[in-house]
């Protein structure tokens, strides 16, 4: 998730101020990807740095609130015509894991499966028992369509990599099974030169 265009986003629709806009950045994500104020803060001076955020004066608290410019609706706009490329795909740490565990002698890969599995599993429990909350809250509890679409997204994700973890297994068997290849024999000695035979004129 790129903070710059969340924060943008939120500003969109009215100035806020850095802690404003961490809560409700927490909210529409359902806290997946949790901000402190040190990361807002930096985040709005880069993008008044680049003229896309403003100053937009004070509260009587002495908060200090930011609004966005054409500049920043500008690109905000172009962020959500642009497709998040794949080009790129982020690293995921549990495919590095395996892919090193399979190199490493003396580590129990199947061992490192089945643990992440039951992992994924109980995350894709909690994560199917808040949709369901979030579904039969009523109409004034239910959270916004933000949070629901988060969640849905973890749980395809999640559901997703126990799949992986299934074919891993698979694939590990696959490999198990395979004959080992035959060890190389002893070099055979090579044949003795012999001397060209003499042709006899007859």
């Amino acid at each position: 998730m790129s903070i710059r265009h969340g924060l943008l986003a939120l500003l969109d629709q009215g100035p806020r101020y850095g802690y404003q806009l961490r809560t409700e950045f927490e909210a529409r994500t359902g806290a997946t990807w949790p901000l402190n104020v040190g990361q807002v803060y930096t985040t709005l001076g880069r993008l008044e740095r680049d003229g896309l955020v403003r100053p937009a004066g004070e509260d009587g608290e002495g908060h200090l609130f930011y609004a966005v410019t054409e500049a920043g609706r500008a690109e905000l706009r172009q962020w959500f015509d642009t497709p998040v490329p794949r080009t790129n795909p982020p690293r995921d740490e549990l495919a590095i894991k395996l892919a090193m565990a399979v190199t490493v002698p003396g580590v129990d890969v199947q061992s490192v499966v089945q643990g992440q599995r039951r992992h994924s599993m109980k995350a894709l429990q909690d994560y199917t028992r808040l949709k369901a909350q979030a579904l039969a809250a009523t109409p004034e509890q239910q959270g916004d369509l933000a949070w629901l679409l988060v969640l849905e997204q973890l749980i395809f994700q999640t559901e997703a990599e126990i799949r992986w973890l299934d074919h891993c297994e698979t694939r590990l068997a696959q490999h198990a099974a395979r004959p080992a290849p035959p060890e190389p024999g002893p070099a055979a000695a090579p044949a003795p030169k012999t001397a060209p035979r003499r042709r006899t004129r007859t």
